[in-house]
């Protein structure tokens, strides 16, 4: 909206760089649009004068006061209850940068006016003028507690959600209060995405059951959680996929943690939990162990082995199996698929596809990717991510992207289970 009003005012003639009591008086009583536009930008202007343009006809003319910093509040006051929203949006905009420099302790009569304007503003009836308030308030220590604690407790997300996240003002109790009387969805996830969430709050959001709000909390690196609270979310997120990547990316995870997570959550994302985490081989192993035995026993029946079996060769008559396919088939956790889809790339039983994965070898799986003709880089991220060979047994590529071992060995390496099928 200003960059319309500055566009207007570009193309206007300009007023003299100084202008006179007689100049200012002459354009309020018979100025033209544009001149009126012109002075109410003027922040060298009367008092006097920008009050009386704040009950102009133009509301382009009142947007300008609202915005003008020179403005006197008794302007500001006519101004908090236009008809037009964009001229309170403008005032409110003002008002929210102008209250938070007021000096603290004693305030003048005009400073404690500009803060009753402001007030005014934080409960207009239109839910973008209050949102502006609460956006430019949001960080401030130096506003009163009241609007603070009303803006919080608006039911509008875009009001309630900046102060809710970013505010200082409020305590352990003011949010715990709000959470208690019934905060839900945007306004209990600016909660979780505090700079600093203390146990006790991280307490509420759990026990809330929202969904986001506990996935932004465990993202929350400064939120603060108990062990037996995130046993509670752990208890509860087997089933809720939506809470998988937030709780193995968790920083700081123990290991007792890790493997009750380990339990369900897909292998790509165990692998990037043990990324992050300071574990030796013994513990690495077990927690790998886990995941093994449960994949292995993880099995879709024949009649889905089978469709899955026929979308693979339409993907791969397609031309879709590539490189990007099959990571990102490793990350979306599509085992069964992938299984599948490796078996019409590389030409072998499905059977002999398992035993491969299963087999905590780097080199057959990497055999098994060379087969497929895929990259050395995907077969890095099928022995870490698919097949969770361990450490000591991983194999890296040449410089890089660029297969270790020649052609010999590796068709040696898949020679061993092809035999067997």
């Amino acid at each position: 909206m200003l960059d319309k009003l500055k566009s207007m005012l570009g193309g206007q003639k300009k007023l003299p760089e100084k202008l006179s009591k007689a100049d200012e008086e002459k354009i309020l009583e018979q100025g033209s649009d544009q001149e009126r536009l012109l002075l109410a930008s003027r922040k060298d202007a009367r008092p006097e004068v920008l009050y009386y343009l704040a009950e102009d006809k133009s509301p382009e003319v009142r947007k300008l006061i609202a915005q003008n910093p020179s403005a006197p509040v008794q302007a500001d006051e006519i101004l908090q209850n236009d008809d037009d929203e964009e001229v309170r949006e403008e005032l409110a905009r003002k008002i929210g940068r102008i209250v938070p420099g007021l000096e603290s302790g004693e305030r003048t009569a005009l400073q404690e006016k500009t803060i009753k304007v402001m007030e005014e503003l934080a409960q207009d009836q239109l839910p973008k003028v209050r949102a502006v308030i609460a956006e430019e308030i949001k960080s401030a220590t130096n506003v009163p507690k009241h609007v603070v604690d009303k803006l919080a407790r608006d039911m509008e997300a875009i009001v309630c959600g900046p102060i809710l996240q970013y505010s200082p003002m409020l305590n352990d109790d003011d949010l715990r209060e709000i959470i208690a009387a019934g905060a839900t969805g945007t306004a209990l996830e600016a909660i979780a995405n505090r700079e600093f969430v203390s146990e006790v709050v991280a307490d509420d959001i759990a026990a809330s059951l929202e969904i986001p709000a506990i996935a932004a909390l465990l993202t929350n690196k400064n939120a603060q959680i108990r062990e037996d609270t995130l046993d509670q979310i752990i208890s509860q997120a087997e089933s809720v996929e939506d809470l998988h990547k937030p709780l193995a990316l968790r920083p700081q995870l123990s290991i007792r943690a890790m493997k009750r997570i380990a339990g369900f959550v897909a292998s790509a994302l165990v692998h990037s939990m043990m990324e992050q985490s300071e574990l030796d081989e013994t513990q690495a192993e077990e927690l790998l162990d886990r995941v093994r035995e449960r994949i292995e026993n993880e099995r879709v029946g024949e009649s889905e082995e089978a469709n899955l079996a026929k979308t693979a060769q339409d993907y791969y008559s397609r031309g879709m199996l590539n490189d990007k396919f099959v990571i990102e088939q490793v990350n979306e956790n599509r085992r069964e698929l992938l299984i599948q889809c490796l078996a019409v790339m590389a030409d072998l039983p499905a059977m002999t596809i398992r035993q491969i994965i299963h087999s905590k070898s780097g080199r057959a799986v990497t055999a098994l990717a060379w087969r497929a003709e895929l990259k050395m880089r995907t077969a890095y991220e099928l022995q870490t991510k698919f097949a969770l060979v361990p450490t000591a047994q991983l194999l890296s590529g040449k410089d890089g992207d660029k297969y270790p071992i020649g052609k010999d060995e590796l068709e040696w390496h898949l020679s061993y289970f092809i035999d067997q099928s």
